[in-house]
């Protein structure tokens, strides 16, 4: 059993181990789509008689799983190479050199600096949206992407508080655990998907065929192990612990001392985090992504409310005096009135180590 992660070591080594078993359920969740597959097949085109559907299905799999088995590894290990490149090709996003932003550029160094890491690449996403993200597996591929839209309407404090949370996601081994989730989610979901669709466009029939004799029951079936095998890839990736959002947040501020910009940061970007054509799978690796309702059950992320509370109560973070809203962020001008309700009851003895300015004043806004 996984320990419960009190801190960011202890959340470095659960990771390390998260890894390993999400890689592990990867092989598991594509030898039980192989075996619903094959159920499908043979249950749909039929046995010679005297023969059974399950019985064939399971010589074919034992037969086929040295190449299941090679072809899994195989797409973890292109997964893991090209992950940066196929992410960024989804999301749009292009390479940004010093050149194009020194600031930003200077601004990821000395963060960097201060704790010994090494630099990653930098990449933007043309859009009003106001989000960020981190990708790769290894210094060589480590990749922080930022919209348009966030450096706009950030200010230099909220941009460097936002790399220093992307920063921590690489530095806690999130990023690395997110792409494997990925991983395991795509190939299986596609093959959820290609089948599915399949049998929206077509109309099985059990053979009729007097030689052969098929399985109405072997086809159900089949088609409940692959969507029992699509759901857990998606259940995976939703399971991943919300606590490395707000391990992120407490890292940034550990990074930048400044727990008024983080906070500051994510009440501007609540809802304006949406970036337009996205994929879930991405969005799931964001500095933000939006629950609404009901999909806040499975969100993978904390709420704002929530975030922020916990950096007044633990960093010492105090309310900002608002400034003005981006445009479509005035929908939810109710959140500021929320996070305020929500931390007003905090003794302010009890907060962290930000909690009292300099000169002894209260850290109350």
């Amino acid at each position: 059993m996984l320990g419960q992660a009190f801190g960011l070591y202890s959340h470095m080594r659960n990771n390390r181990i998260r890894s390993g078993f999400l890689i592990a359920g990867l092989f598991a969740l594509v030898y039980l789509t192989v075996w619903g597959l094959l159920l499908v097949a043979y249950g749909y085109g039929g046995v010679p008689r005297g023969r059974s559907a399950f019985g064939e299905a399971g010589r074919q799999f034992w037969a086929w799983l040295p190449f299941t088995t090679l072809a899994a590894g195989a797409w973890v290990f292109i997964g893991f190479r090209i992950n940066v490149g196929l992410i960024s090709a989804m999301a749009g996003a292009q390479g940004l050199s010093r050149e194009d932003n020194p600031k930003l550029y200077r601004m990821l160094e000395n963060l960097c600096i201060s704790r010994g890491l090494t630099v990653p690449k930098l990449a933007i996403i043309e859009s009003e949206a106001l989000n960020a993200f981190a990708s790769g597996v290894n210094d060589k591929q480590f990749t922080v992407t930022v919209t348009s839209g966030l450096l706009a309407q950030l200010n230099d404090a909220e941009v460097e508080a936002v790399l220093a949370h992307e920063l921590t996601h690489i530095r806690n081994g999130d990023v690395r655990l997110m792409i494997i989730a990925v991983v395991i989610a795509g190939i299986v979901s596609l093959v959820g998907e290609i089948v599915f669709r399949g049998l929206a466009r077509s109309r099985l029939r059990v053979s009729s065929d007097d030689t052969k004799k098929g399985n109405a029951i072997a086809i159900l079936i089949g088609f409940a192990v692959i969507a029992l095998s699509w759901f857990l890839a998606v259940l995976i990736r939703l399971s991943l612990s919300r606590s490395r959002e707000y391990l992120a947040d407490a890292g940034a501020v550990e990074l930048t001392k400044n727990p008024d910009a983080m906070i500051s940061a994510l009440l501007k970007i609540a809802g304006r985090a949406d970036i337009e054509g996205v994929p879930s799978g991405v969005m799931d690796m964001c500095f933000e992504n939006d629950p609404d309702d009901f999909a806040d059950l499975f969100s993978t992320h904390p709420s704002v409310t929530k975030r922020v509370q916990a950096l007044v109560e633990t960093a010492g973070g105090r309310m900002p005096a608002m400034p003005p809203h981006p445009p479509r962020i005035a929908e939810r001008q109710d959140l500021p009135t929320m996070v305020e309700e929500s931390v007003a009851h905090i003794d302010p003895a009890a907060r962290g180590p930000w909690a009292q300015p300099p000169g002894g004043g209260s850290a109350s806004p």
